[in-house]
């Protein structure tokens, strides 16, 4: 995919890809092998504190769940962009998210709060951003988070 397209597609929706994220334990933000990378899980921060706190269905909104799947989602796309050399050039395609929603028992519009996250990476990547998912809900998430992502994408061997 082209670099500058991409970035250009973040500009005309007025969305800024953050800078990449750094592990906060004993683990790579992004690992590439072969034809495939792997983004570890993101949780949705902003200026280093997670954004909405606590649990769907409890505290945190469907509308906060979703802007949290977005936002994860960028930070996916900025580490997968750091791994793959500072460039989207080698990106062919997404092909899976995983969705983790802390939330209570009776919450079950997990899938709502994953399309955050889907529509997203569709709208700035076209087709090659469409992809496999799954959303499932937890109880809880690392720093009280509302959600995690998880991404794994197709790449061009180096």
């Amino acid at each position: 995919m082209n670099d500058e397209s991409i970035l250009g597609r973040l500009r005309d929706l007025g969305i800024e890809l953050p800078p990449p994220p750094a592990a906060v334990a004993a683990y790579l933000p992004c690992v590439v092998h072969g034809s495939l990378a792997f983004v570890a899980g993101q949780i949705a921060m902003t200026g280093g504190v997670v954004l909405h706190p606590g649990s769907l269905g409890e505290r945190v909104s469907l509308d906060e769940g979703v802007d949290a799947a977005r936002q994860a989602a960028l930070q996916a796309l900025s580490a997968l962009r750091d791994a793959l050399g500072g460039s989207f050039e080698r990106l062919e395609r997404i092909l899976q998210v995983t969705v983790f929603v802390a939330s209570v028992s009776s919450f079950v519009d997990h899938p709502k709060v994953a399309n955050g996250a889907s529509e997203l990476l569709a709208g700035i990547l076209g087709e090659p951003g469409r992809h496999a998912r799954v959303a499932v809900g937890v109880s809880s998430l690392p720093l009280g988070a509302p959600i995690e992502l998880v991404m794994t994408a197709a790449v061009q061997a180096a």
